[in-house]
């Protein structure tokens, strides 16, 4: 190899370096954020803070004095009961069942695992918490569901952002097209965000409950990254 191909190879290692290393950097930093955004409102939340806001985001929602009826035509209802379905546990199971056999099939098994952990350890989060925290769910009054479990965190907020973004990233990682890699993050954030939003439209979470979801669900989902990045190297070692 003469001394041109040697700087050439030099530059394509130290370029390739650098941007792992930011990747990893730049994850590290929405991990700390998450975190630190969770326990900012859960401060906020337990000192009872944020009650006001939480009630008048609800009620804004609402329509009619002696009812509080759903803003919006009647057919939005049934499309927001739909798109929360999506951070329900059938649903997360079919896809998380769909992904692990599918990972299964082509022998990425350390992947296998880490979806696998990653959401069975996500549910089991998001259980703790709601228990810690035992925070409990808005008035009946604002129910267009019959939910039991406690409000704080949002679990469907939560869950839906470990799955469809851990998921995702994974899926984009495959390809090769960076537009598609784009179009493939984008549709996983659009859905956590519209699974979200669904929760506090159908009046069974606060908002800062959601906000919460969202925060530690992308924590896991930051977390569960830099340990596929770590297997990916580990496998390439």
């Amino acid at each position: 190899m003469c001394l041109k191909e040697k700087i050439v190879t030099f530059k394509n290692f130290i370029t390739d370096y650098s941007s792992r290393e930011l990747k990893i950097l730049v994850n590290l930093f929405i991990l700390v954020t998450a975190v630190l955004v969770f326990a900012l409102v859960a401060k906020e939340v337990v000192q009872g803070e944020t009650q006001k806001f939480d009630e008048l985001v609800l009620n804004s929602l609402r329509s009619g004095e002696t009812e509080k009826l759903p803003i919006g035509p009647a057919w939005l209802t049934g499309i927001i009961t739909d798109v929360t379905a999506l951070g329900g546990a059938t649903v997360i199971f079919l896809i998380t069942a769909a992904v692990f056999f599918y990972l299964l099939i082509q022998r990425k098994y350390e992947f296998m695992w880490l979806i696998l952990i990653a959401t069975i350890g996500g549910a089991l989060l998001s259980f703790g918490l709601k228990e810690l925290f035992a925070r409990e769910r808005p008035p009946l009054v604002y129910h267009l569901l019959t939910v039991k479990s406690m409000s704080f965190p949002s679990g469907h907020a939560m869950i839906s952002s470990i799955v469809y973004l851990t998921q995702g990233a994974l899926l984009a990682k495959a390809q090769s097209n960076k537009n598609l890699k784009v179009y493939i993050l984008t549709i996983a954030v659009f859905l956590v965000f519209l699974i979200g939003v669904s929760r506090i439209y159908l009046g069974v979470h606060y908002p800062t409950d959601v906000l919460a979801g969202w925060s530690v669900g992308l924590a896991w989902a930051s977390l569960c990254w830099l340990a596929a990045k770590y297997l990916q190297k580990a496998k390439e070692r």
